[in-house]
């Protein structure tokens, strides 16, 4: 104690780590404090812990392993990371794409911690592809959905190619498909569910998730 008092700085140490209070007498977030903030719908809550939030994706870069989520309430932009996204079971994601996420408050900011779930961009007007226009939606969601694993994948070129587990012939997936589910690129070998059908290019992908969104879902 005599050597607190002498070491103004050690005694405000041992405060800090005994009342989770500093010298002006604020709440420390690190030792027991909260960190309460209110957001633009009014509703204030404890940032120290995860909360679920549902928002929209406003980019992602596979290149720079990152992007950023637009919460519905309002506040900063939240950072999601690449390792995040793929354990969800995705390597990218739509702009656009409606997410409900876990978010916790870092020194850098709001940041996802989990992925909960991800939805199409709400917005699928004027797409333009020619192939899906005389398809009848019900022959899409009567086809299987079948174990894939990515061929190429050209998102420059706007298409790709999969190959079913079991089967010889290739499944064309075009850039359009995967905005739609919730996509926006792929990699040579990544695996996939996809629902399949035959079109103007032979075999085509009507719907594309990642393998490991629907283990655990009924077909």
């Amino acid at each position: 104690m005599a050597e607190s008092r002498s070491n103004p700085a050690l005694a405000q140490k041992n405060l800090t780590r005994l009342t989770g209070k500093g010298h002006c007498g604020c709440a420390n977030p690190r030792r027991g404090g909260r960190a309460l903030v209110t957001g633009s719908n009014g509703v204030t809550r404890d940032t120290t812990q995860p909360v679920r939030v549902d928002g929209t994706l406003k980019w992602f870069d596979q290149v720079k392993g990152f992007g950023f989520v637009v919460a519905d309430e309002g506040g900063p932009d939240i950072l999601l990371h690449a390792n995040v996204l793929r354990n969800f079971g995705q390597s990218s994601i739509a702009d656009g794409a409606r997410v409900t996420i876990h978010v916790q408050q870092t020194e850098r900011g709001s940041q996802a911690t989990e992925v909960l779930k991800i939805d199409p961009p709400r917005d699928q007007a004027g797409t333009g592809l020619s192939d899906f226009e005389e398809i009848d939606p019900a022959e899409i969601a009567a086809a299987p959905v079948e174990p894939a694993r990515v061929k190429w994948f050209d998102k420059s070129k706007g298409f790709g190619f999969a190959n079913v587990f079991g089967k010889s012939e290739d499944v064309f997936i075009h850039i359009e498909v995967l905005r739609r589910s919730g996509l926006s690129d792929l990699q040579p070998g990544e695996a996939l569910a996809i629902r399949a059908i035959d079109g103007k290019r032979g075999r085509m992908a009507m719907e594309v998730s990642a393998w490991e969104s629907v283990i655990e879902k009924p077909s």
